[in-house]
């Protein structure tokens, strides 16, 4: 443990009951620390909201219908794209009617060119949703709902490809009655309420599936912490296992939020293997405004191919990707070894992708790029070549910060992960030779019993954290007067970064050497004095311990198999 430990102020959180049965844990007016933040539970509040109302009641037509989350989903979201699509249209062809009477080159009304020059979908009569919905009695409204997301592919090449076509499996009942309640967004409601609501049914889509989920869906608190400690206001993103697009979505919304010049934009890329999921993803930018190069489907593979040939090109990656993949085969990626390649640092010998990912997104970057991902506990300590690896990677000092997250914040698993930052730049900056742990296991909100997510405030607490440790200068955009006042309860009022026991500590690279180029934050943060390691802590700890254990005995099997081969082979000689 480092030894300025000792030097640290510290003061003991005030705990305070919370409406909802769980802890609340306060602050200590000066120099105290957010070990504990834990935020009531909102789920009895603010269930009037539009999306939530849509879902309940889509998802109760679900429950009568016989069909599965995963048969439901993807057309549900094709009915909210539709509807988005006829309000922008609708809008459209007002201005294009109020513009014919004073024009003398004639109706554009019913012309295609005239929608696409402004970003709008072109519908024609019986793609409209209006036309839907007013069915005849007896009309085969599945069959109908296909041929018009058909023809709205046709009409806009952009979308070839991407719509759902699989409402025949729906009765036209149930169809008729999806239609009604889609048409209850309201025709003047805000655009970005439409991605509102379509990111909503992401999630509760994703929560429903449970594992299934969690491959096309980061919960959206995640992903905008990621953003909001990479700050991506212009340039090239890359997301290489982009799911339903929420880094992309997010990221756009983040640049937005701060009123970023009109010529500084995001230009988005990804990479999906799943090609219904990259559908999903091309709806969701679709719905928000955005364009990207998606490329998904077709056994396309980020650990293989690289569509956007991508190494040193962009400015900022983002990225959830699958943990502890195994059975990659190695001989397809030696060609891409070495400097200046996709796999600069080698190739681990475990029976494990964790590493080649860590490595896509270091050699992704361009010279001043920022990464921010996802990625297993183990990976922080795991041992061997990929130990090697990772005292390679902080040596070239781009690993800038870490960040300890939780159980129960992902839909396909309970236990904790880790988020990893890198910044290229920081080569030149006062914090080259350092990192910065964070422990922010013990800050969230208790959504359910299972769930778990971070609030506006807690975002822009640790988001500031991070400023703070950067000399940036800080920003309250997301957290508003909540998140500026903790900040100021734990580093003063004229707030200057300090290591607070619990929370943070700026570790020097001959710490990390020290501790075997671990780069697990509970190994630099330690605990506050005279606190002891919870139940809920040990668990953790446990959990992790026996991840890498299975990882340990993988290697161990791999190991005996190539003992005995060699064995074999010197009897044979």
């Amino acid at each position: 443990m480092p030894t300025n430990f000792a030097s640290r102020p510290w003061q003991t959180c005030i705990i305070a009951p919370c409406y909802s049965g769980c802890c609340l844990l306060d602050f200590a007016p000066v120099n105290g620390t957010l070990m504990h933040w834990i935020a009531p539970s909102e789920k009895d509040a603010a269930n009037d909201t539009l999306e939530k109302r849509l879902w309940a009641a889509a998802d109760q037509l679900r429950a009568n219908s016989g069909l599965t989350a995963q048969q439901y989903s993807a057309p549900v979201l094709g009915l909210i794209f539709l509807r988005f699509a006829e309000v922008r249209f609708n809008k459209r062809r007002a201005e294009l009617k109020k513009s014919e009477v004073s024009s003398r080159r004639g109706s554009r009304v019913d012309d295609p060119t005239a929608y696409h020059a402004e970003s709008v979908l072109y519908l024609s009569e019986k793609a409209r949703f209006d036309t839907l919905l007013n069915l005849p009695e007896g009309a085969d409204v599945g069959k109908a709902v296909n041929e018009a997301m058909t023809d709205i592919e046709k009409q806009n090449p952009q979308l070839a490809g991407v719509l759902p076509r699989t409402y025949q499996v729906f009765s036209s009942t149930l169809l008729k009655e999806l239609l009604k309640k889609v048409s209850e967004i309201p025709s003047d409601v805000k655009y970005d309420a439409f991605g509102r609501i379509y990111e909503y049914f992401l999630g509760e889509f994703a929560r429903t599936e449970g594992s299934k989920g969690g491959e096309f869906y980061t919960p959206a608190s995640i992903v905008r912490l990621i953003v909001e400690i990479l700050e991506p206001y212009h340039g090239r993103v890359l997301d290489p296992a982009c799911g339903s697009g929420g880094m992309f979505v997010q990221s756009a919304g983040f640049m937005v939020a701060h009123r970023r010049k009109g010529d500084e934009v995001l230009r988005i890329h990804g990479v999906e293997k799943t090609d219904e999921t990259g559908r999903l993803c091309r709806m969701n930018l679709a719905i928000h405004g955005l364009e990207g190069d998606i490329r998904h489907g077709g056994q396309i593979n980020s650990y293989y191919d690289d569509p956007h040939e991508a190494t040193g090109k962009f400015e900022f990656v983002l990225a959830n990707p699958p943990f502890n993949v195994n059975a990659v085969d190695k001989e397809r990626l030696a060609a891409e070894v070495g400097p200046s390649r996709r796999y600069p640092f080698g190739l681990p010998r475990a029976d494990n992708a964790n590493y080649l990912w860590i490595q896509l997104f270091y050699s992704t970057l361009s010279a001043k790029g920022r990464a921010g991902f996802v990625m297993a506990n183990s990976a922080a300590d795991a041992r061997s070549s990929e130990q090697e690896m990772r005292k390679q990677l902080i040596q070239a000092q781009a690993v800038d910060v870490m960040v300890a997250v939780g159980p129960n914040l992902f839909y396909t698993v309970t236990l904790p992960c880790t988020l990893w930052f890198f910044d290229k730049g920081k080569d030149k900056t006062p914090r080259a030779n350092t990192v910065l742990f964070v422990d922010a296991r013990h800050i969230y909100r208790q959504i359910d019993r299972a769930h778990r997510d971070w609030t506006p405030a807690q975002i822009g607490f640790l988001g500031n954290l991070v400023r703070l440790y950067r000399g940036e200068e800080l920003d309250f955009t997301i957290g508003g007067e909540e998140a500026k006042t903790k900040v100021a309860e734990v580093f003063g009022k004229k707030p200057k970064y300090t290591d607070v026991p619990g929370l943070c500590c700026a570790a020097a690279l001959a710490e990390i050497e020290a501790q075997g180029w671990s780069l697990n934050p509970g190994r630099y943060v330690g605990v506050a004095p005279g606190e002891e390691v919870s139940d809920e802590d040990f668990k953790e700890q446990l959990e992790t311990l026996n991840e890498e254990l299975e990882t340990l005995n993988a290697q161990a099997r791999q190991l005996e198999k190539t003992i005995i081969r060699n064995v074999a082979e010197i009897l044979e000689a």
